[in-house]
């Protein structure tokens, strides 16, 4: 079987990660994998990258400029919205015309448009989305933002300036989506059964397949190592207890830093002691911002790609946290656990399936500081340590190994080959 993995990046960005990996697990499981991307980042040679960068950079700055005149020239939702109004036709490349099964993830940002999904469908071969987030099952948003507009049909969308209209930007492309999907099926996987639920609701998946698979993890990289030499070699110090938070941007605020900070500022007053004690390692984009927020020892490491870091810092850590406002299935959660390093998140999207409450971390009321603060006192201080560690551990194995994974998309791909010759 050979399955064309298509997502608009290599390695940036949680989506492009998690395609990476699935590409390395189903070849490891006996699947012919390649992944064709826009925008790529190594020598890898299992990855393709489009031709025509000048068309492909067109298709990013048009589609951007689009938005931002329906924003009245407003950057506050530039990247929170796509539109797919252009993007690249990718049934004429010999790594298209050579796949049994055509597996899309993250096409967003100019990668591909309506027009050319359609293509992808028309072309007679079986198509698998995964859903890394709700916008293949809305009109132009990544985050609902509470709307429930697509159980029915886009319109009156929240991020559009007065709330939008019932004729709309959204109203629009929710009819060129409708086009796209008319007489045609994919299989939609969901990576959470969270989203899995939401994509059902939709009104625009209404007769599709959708079912859900998490990502997969690489535990050769993320697993288990010494605290004190993964501290030594990112020089922490061995003696405080160290919490982690972790954000591609840290001043995102819909990954809840605020939240972080208010719950620190709990502990440190209910707790004086916890001031000498603990520290917060802050791993992403503009770390320096937010450190000086902190009231306890803070250590901003800025941006890290390379994944063996990464685990390293996990490593290096005792707890992770992630007040994140609007999640799918964090990735990051995953490779923390991995790492034998418990997590406390809000009770929101799909963090309730990974993190198991009081068992391998905690589960916050959904943006109540209180319970975050509680959460992280319970798992620093309270919690039998071993115990997390052992339950982090068999969590990974048991839902998120790359073989795991791997076999249940074999499966879908099986059933999608089977369901597309039915038809034929």
């Amino acid at each position: 079987m050979k399955v064309l993995i298509v997502n608009t990046s290599e390695r940036a960005g949680g989506a492009a990660v998690a395609a990476h990996r699935l590409m390395e697990a189903l070849s490891n499981n006996g699947v012919k994998a390649r992944m064709l991307v826009r925008d790529k980042q190594t020598d890898d040679l299992q990855v393709v990258d489009l031709p025509g960068k000048l068309r492909a950079k067109w298709c990013f700055l048009w589609e951007r400029f689009v938005i931002f005149l329906h924003l009245h020239f407003s950057k506050v939702n530039l990247f929170s919205l796509d539109i797919a109004n252009v993007g690249n036709d990718i049934t004429r490349l010999p790594e298209f015309r050579d796949a049994d099964v055509v597996h899309l993830h993250w096409v967003n940002q100019g990668m591909l448009s309506t027009d050319g999904i359609r293509r992808i469908l028309r072309s007679g071969k079986p198509v698998v989305w995964t859903m890394h987030d709700i916008w293949p099952a809305v009109s132009i948003c990544h985050l609902t933002l509470d709307c429930r507009n697509f159980t029915t049909g886009c319109r009156q969308c929240p991020y559009l300036p007065g709330g939008g209209s019932s004729r709309d930007l959204s109203a629009r492309v929710w009819r060129r989506k409708q086009r796209m999907l008319d007489g045609q099926n994919i299989t939609f996987v969901a990576c959470s059964r969270w989203l899995e639920g939401e994509a059902k609701s939709s009104a625009l998946l209404h007769g599709q397949i959708v079912t859900s698979i998490p990502n997969p993890i690489d535990t050769r990289v993320f697993r288990p190592a010494s605290q004190a030499e993964a501290r030594l070699s990112e020089q922490l110090p061995q003696d405080l207890h160290l919490l982690l938070f972790v954000c591609q941007r840290v001043t995102n605020p819909y990954k809840g830093m605020n939240y972080l900070v208010d719950a620190c500022r709990q502990l440190a007053s209910q707790y004086p002691e916890m001031v000498e004690n603990t520290g917060v390692v802050i791993l992403g984009e503009d770390a320096d911002e937010v450190a000086s927020l902190l009231p306890f020892k803070s250590f901003a490491l800025g941006y890290v790609s390379d994944e063996r870091h990464i685990a390293r810092i996990y490593n290096a850590v005792d707890l992770f946290v992630l007040p994140s406002l609007s999640e799918n299935l964090p990735n990051t959660i995953m490779e923390a656990m991995a790492c034998g390093v418990p997590s406390v998140g809000f009770k929101v999207g799909g963090i309730p399936e990974e993190i198991d409450h009081r068992r391998n971390g905690y589960v916050a009321a959904y943006r109540d500081a209180d319970d975050l603060a509680r959460g992280i006192r319970w798992t620093l201080f309270e919690a039998d340590r071993e115990s997390l560690r052992s339950e982090c551990l068999r969590k990974v194995a048991q839902n998120y190994s790359p073989s795991s994974v791997a076999v249940r998309y074999v499966e879908v791909y099986q059933q999608a080959i089977a369901h597309k010759h039915f038809k034929l």
